[in-house]
């Protein structure tokens, strides 16, 4: 078994976020391999993310956004459980960033269940994420969730723009 030191445990937790022993045993389980170390981490951060969903989410931000010349605008709130990390630098970023998907991209329903008559590209939580087109909005809501430990759900959304 490769040496697991201290400078491969911080450089897993730097990229991935996760707790000191979690990035020791999934170092340990990937035999020092910081790739599939970080596979192993994102897998069982996805995982957890699962098991909160359910969890009420009475906390979070209305972020909003207005494109550039002001005649295309949208609010989102994105919701989690405490105020401590709706306060996030991350969390605010995401719901920012999820405002401008939906300005950009003008889905009309926030997940399938709400309305299954919508192609998948209509609906935010299916859709390819504008900054990176590998991964959905859910996913990227998901991803956030495992990193922060707590169930978050985009709750509601609005498109404006101007003759429409």
């Amino acid at each position: 078994m490769p040496d697991i030191t201290a400078k491969l445990i911080k450089e897993l937790r730097d990229n991935t976020g996760a707790g000191i022993m979690d990035a020791k045993k999934a170092l340990e389980e990937s035999n020092g391999d910081l790739d599939k170390a970080s596979k192993i981490l994102a897998e069982k951060g996805l995982a957890s993310a699962e098991k909160r969903i359910g969890r009420a989410t009475e906390n979070g931000v209305i972020e909003s956004y207005i494109h550039t010349g002001g005649r295309i605008g949208s609010l989102v709130e994105l919701s989690c459980e405490t105020d401590f990390v709706a306060r996030t630098e991350e969390f605010i970023k995401c719901a920012k960033e999820i405002a401008m998907q939906v300005a950009a991209m003008s889905p009309v329903s926030i997940n399938k269940e709400d309305n299954e008559d919508y192609e998948d590209e209509q609906i935010l939580e299916l859709q390819a994420y504008i900054r990176d087109s590998s991964k959905t909005v859910g996913e990227v809501v998901k991803e956030l969730s495992a990193r922060v430990g707590e169930n978050i759900v985009i709750k509601k959304m609005h498109r404006f723009e101007i003759g429409n």
